[in-house]
């Protein structure tokens, strides 16, 4: 398994590769710069490269609620699956949400996303609902670490 470089991204260029992944993987809610900087001020990212290409993406939402839910959410582009990096990142955003001090843990997945479904049951999350945005057609999945 090859060694990524995973970094915070700060500063537009690296907001920039963090927001490829982003709509790349979910192309039904592009996210502009400006979004992702927001998001990045609420939100621990980071973004992954092999050598000088960008591989993929997580995004950690801190623990809410009476549950201490975390959200954790790897992306990878499609390009680079099946090489171990999806366990890579989420193995560190799940060590983050728990330093941050989730004591529950969900992701959410693009339902038209099956590489990303299978990926998360096979790391041992179970569907928890589904939903549609406003406007949009393709729903999403929300899946809670059993």
């Amino acid at each position: 398994m090859s060694t990524l470089r995973i970094e915070r991204p700060r500063g537009d260029a690296l907001l920039e590769d963090w927001r490829f992944v982003h709509n790349t993987i979910i192309p039904t809610g592009p996210l502009s710069l400006e979004d992702v900087r927001e998001r990045s001020q609420r939100n621990h990212l980071e973004v992954a490269y092999l050598g000088d290409a960008v591989v993929g993406c997580t995004t950690v939402r801190p623990p809410t609620g009476a549950e201490a839910t975390a959200t954790v959410i790897a992306r990878v582009l499609p390009g680079h699956r099946g090489q171990g990096f999806g366990t890579q990142l989420y193995t560190r955003g799940l060590e983050r949400a728990r330093e941050m001090g989730a004591a529950a843990i969900e992701t959410v997945v693009l339902a038209s996303n099956t590489d990303g479904l299978r990926f998360a049951e096979a790391r041992g999350f179970v569907e928890f609902e589904r939903y549609v945005l406003p406007g949009d057609t393709i729903g999403y999945v929300t899946l809670r670490l059993a």
